[in-house]
């Protein structure tokens, strides 16, 4: 926690006095109870999926690693990764916002546990009115003064002591959201690394489809010209190649900017994108964890960040409660002062003062216990966020579930789709060869095999892509790289 970080033991000891001086005057602020469902999804998810050579496995209560991105075996993709998390500029300022808040944390805290004490000089020449019957009607005079100033207020009914622990769950919840800025970030890089090499390969099979258009449309113009097909079939083929032709520019436009994406995300310029994956060499991690609910609670940082929230509010509560109380300060003050110089250093020039006050509210026009039902609310408000964000991610995680389940099943068809359309292109390549069928008939199968190629890339990617996002739903926290931090710093 970050709290443990930022308190030492003296500060703690002090904190827990004061705790214990008083008792509570708002709710504990402890996460309220959440249903436990056997499975994410509608229904439950197998232990596996997917045909052998592509088969992945859940594995149910294993926590998973931070660095899970490495499960897809590419050197290049986790060295992207890697690059962003320490390039990435909205990154960087999220971890600068959060060290000052650390620091305002720390300022608060030890600001209200230890009195205040400042040193005050003065020298002035001035110029007055004197009495109307006596004396010169003016005076003019030097004054000379120096003194020590302390001043301390009791936290008798814990106002400090509720204020400082609103801030420090204040604190505890930025962390939690500079952890979901970094696992977003890590995902990001990987889905769009992924969809960069799907496109350019979508791409490429684009362009051989509209040149095997072309040529389709061409033999067809010179056996019109003869007589041997009718202009309509002429019509339908150019047709065709020029609706191929007319996928490619937004197709290209997407790939480029999937690349120009990926750049800024690694904290590059677009220019300097790197160059694509190939997205066959991308190994499919075999084993995927899969949190039980409980665990998922204790992880996901969106879930701790509203847990901390809801911590915020319980303090806030307890502090709109414990500004009904009495208050009590002392301001004690030494120093010289005099009209001289001399005067101002000698023993004589010794002043002092010391005093106490004690000030408990009465009447503010209903002001105060507003702000305390105001406060409820807002507790009361926490506590239905918190709710809502658990079953937010139960469903992100199902979601996630679902959509991995039916790539599998997508992929294989896909799958099954390429290798026969291929097997039949292949075996009209032999046959025209031998001169039984005429080459439009190879341009036909090659034309069926490109089309279910593009299939399977799509559902190749979508699978990669969504294991990526269900690595993400679990929710594992990524340590910030040390390296990154001294760059920064």
């Amino acid at each position: 926690m970050l709290t443990h970080e930022l308190f030492k033991p003296r500060l703690l000891a002090a904190l827990s006095l004061a705790a214990l001086s008083g008792c509570a005057l708002g709710p504990a602020g402890d996460a309220p109870a959440m249903p436990q469902p056997d499975h994410y999804a509608v229904e439950a998810t197998p232990e596996a999926i997917g045909p052998d050579g592509a088969r992945q496995q859940f594995v149910l209560g294993q926590r998973a690693v931070p660095q899970w991105w490495q499960a897809y075996a590419s050197p290049e993709l986790s060295a992207w990764v890697d690059e962003a998390l320490r390039h990435n500029h909205s990154l960087a300022q999220a971890e600068r916002s959060l060290a000052g808040a650390r620091e305002q944390l720390r300022a608060q805290v030890n600001e209200s546990l230890w009195p205040t004490i400042d040193a005050v000089g003065q020298a002035s020449r001035q110029r007055a009115l004197g009495l109307p019957t006596m004396g010169p009607q003016t005076n003019l005079y030097n004054v000379f003064a120096g003194q020590i100033r302390a001043s301390y207020t009791f936290d008798l009914f814990g106002v400090e002591r509720y204020a400082n622990s609103a801030l420090a769950a204040q604190v505890d919840a930025q962390s939690y959201q500079l952890d979901a800025a970094r696992r977003a970030l890590a995902a990001n890089v990987v889905i769009a690394a992924i969809n960069a090499a799907s496109l350019r390969e979508q791409v490429m099979q684009t362009e051989r489809l509209a040149a095997l258009a072309d040529t389709d449309a061409d033999e067809l113009r010179r056996r019109a010209a003869v007589g041997a097909v009718a202009a309509d079939d002429v019509l339908a083929a150019q047709a065709n190649a020029q609706s191929l032709h007319a996928s490619l520019p937004g197709l290209t436009s997407q790939w480029q900017a999937m690349r120009h994406a990926l750049a800024v995300l690694m904290g590059r310029t677009p220019d300097a994108a790197p160059a694509d994956l190939d997205i066959a060499a991308l190994r499919l991690p075999e084993q995927v964890p899969l949190s039980v609910p409980s665990d998922l609670l204790r992880q996901r940082p969106d879930i701790l960040a509203a847990d901390a929230a809801l911590k915020v509010a319980a303090a806030q509560e307890a502090l709109a409660t414990a500004e009904m109380f009495p208050s009590l300060s002392i301001n004690a003050s030494f120093g010289q002062s005099g009209f001289t110089w001399p005067k101002a250093t000698g023993a004589a020039g010794a002043v002092w003062g010391i005093g106490a006050s004690i000030t408990q509210p009465i009447f503010h026009g209903g002001a105060l216990r507003a702000r305390r039902r105001a406060a409820q609310e807002a507790y009361l408000a926490s506590e239905d966020n918190y709710r809502q964000t658990v079953l937010n991610a139960f469903q992100n995680v199902a979601d996630s579930l679902v959509a991995l389940t039916h790539d599998a099943d997508a992929l294989q068809a896909a799958s099954a789709a390429r290798g026969h359309s291929e097997q039949s292109w292949r075996n009209a390549q032999k046959r025209n060869a031998l001169g039984a069928i005429a080459p439009g008939a190879v341009r036909a199968g090659e034309r069926q095999y490109r089309n279910a190629r593009l299939g399977e890339i799509r559902a190749t990617a979508a699978r990669l892509a969504d294991t990526a996002t269900l690595f993400q739903a679990m929710g594992v926290g990524i340590d910030a790289p040390v390296q990154a931090v001294q760059e920064r710093r």
